[in-house]
């Protein structure tokens, strides 16, 4: 994302720690707080020209970024543990493809066994 956003939070998990050390750095370093984030991620979007950057927040990327590493192959397991989903039904609810069915059982057998 962008550098100086992440420079700017010190701990939490929106971003990384300001001096590369774990557990942040000077004590006046502070955690960016939920209006932080939200103000960030608006600026974020109004820069790159995003035209619903007031809809958008910080759920909404974390949705996309879930949605697009399914949609670009990502075995499901490995995007349940980036997601931090617990339960792979979680996970699944963001695959668009789901439901296609081009990916059923019963057509990848019949196509298996024609």
């Amino acid at each position: 994302m962008c550098s100086s956003a992440a420079a700017s939070d010190t701990r939490g998990p929106a971003g990384a720690a300001a001096t590369g050390r774990p557990g942040g750095g000077s004590p006046a370093a502070a955690r960016l707080d939920q209006a932080a984030l939200w103000r960030l991620v608006w600026r974020l979007a109004r820069a790159a020209g995003v035209p619903s950057w007031a809809r958008l927040s910080p759920h909404s990327m974390r949705h996309t970024t879930i949605t697009l590493a399914l949609d670009a192959g990502a075995p499901l397991r490995d995007v349940q543990d980036f997601a931090g989903h617990r339960d792979p039904r979680t996970t699944r609810r963001y695959d668009r493809s789901r439901s296609s069915l081009d990916r059923h059982a019963a057509y990848t057998l019949t196509a298996y066994l024609a």
